[in-house]
């Protein structure tokens, strides 16, 4: 599978495993930097208040390519910004838009490759209960099946079943893997290819995926390394999960 990349600064809501580097403590100006060292468990920081959000560096010059796909506004900023800081580290990266029921792949050069409907947990918001990874599926309380906002280290791995899946936020049991259809009655494969959005709420916090774009868009991306997963938020802004953004 590779070694992990070092990922620049990160949010998210589970426990940090990596040092904390906390650099020029001056009137007006705290940084705050996420190290992530090789072979570690993908995990994601707490969401940061607009008061102590750091400000990314930003290159006017450089922007992601979207093509003529449609997307949202948030999707744009968080490419663009991506883009022209680097922040994806030169890799392949993708963007999940929580409120457009949406993954996008890009490719190292911030160039769209592919997109795809998709189904998130249930219940909106944007943060994961605490403990939520070391419940029993029959013990997650239906407010409690949340897909968590932040920026991630995704990772490919192996749920209890053996199934590969790439890991979103492990600690929280958080993983994109491909839609079941075990539950007839869920209609997980007619909530992905309906038109609507609201029916696309059906997981218990992980994001499903259909099989085939799974096998041809995200296997190659995280085989091969560790990749960054932007999950856009439901209800917070995009300031308070990423910072200041151009």
């Amino acid at each position: 599978m590779g070694h992990a990349p070092w990922f620049p600064a990160a949010v998210g809501f589970a426990t940090r495993v990596s040092a904390e580097l906390r650099v020029g403590v001056v009137a007006g100006l705290s940084v705050l930097a996420l190290l992530m060292p090789s072979g570690s468990p993908p995990q994601a920081n707490r969401i940061r208040s607009v008061s102590d959000a750091p400000v990314f560096p930003t290159l006017a010059t450089r922007q992601a390519d979207l093509g003529a796909t449609p997307t949202s506004d948030p999707v744009k900023r968080i490419a663009h910004w991506s883009a022209a800081a680097q922040d994806h580290g030169a890799m392949p990266f993708v963007v999940v838009d929580k409120q457009a029921a949406r993954l996008y792949v890009f490719d190292a050069k911030a160039r769209l490759q592919a997109d795809t409907a998709v189904l998130i947990g249930s219940a909106l918001g944007d943060l994961s209960a605490p403990g939520i990874g070391q419940k029993a599926i029959a013990d997650v309380r239906p407010e409690e099946r949340t897909t968590p906002a932040g920026r991630f280290n995704g990772k490919l791995g192996r749920n209890l079943t053996g199934e590969d899946v790439v890991w979103v936020d492990h600690d929280a049991a958080v993983s994109m893997h491909r839609v079941r259809a075990h539950q007839p009655a869920e209609r997980r494969l007619q909530r992905l290819a309906s038109e609507t959005i609201e029916d696309n709420r059906i997981s218990y916090g992980c994001i499903n995926v259909p099989a085939e774009f799974f096998d041809a868009h995200l296997l190659p991306v995280f085989s091969a390394q560790a990749a960054a997963i932007y999950v856009l938020p439901d209800q917070l802004t995009l300031e308070q999960v990423f910072g200041s953004l151009p």
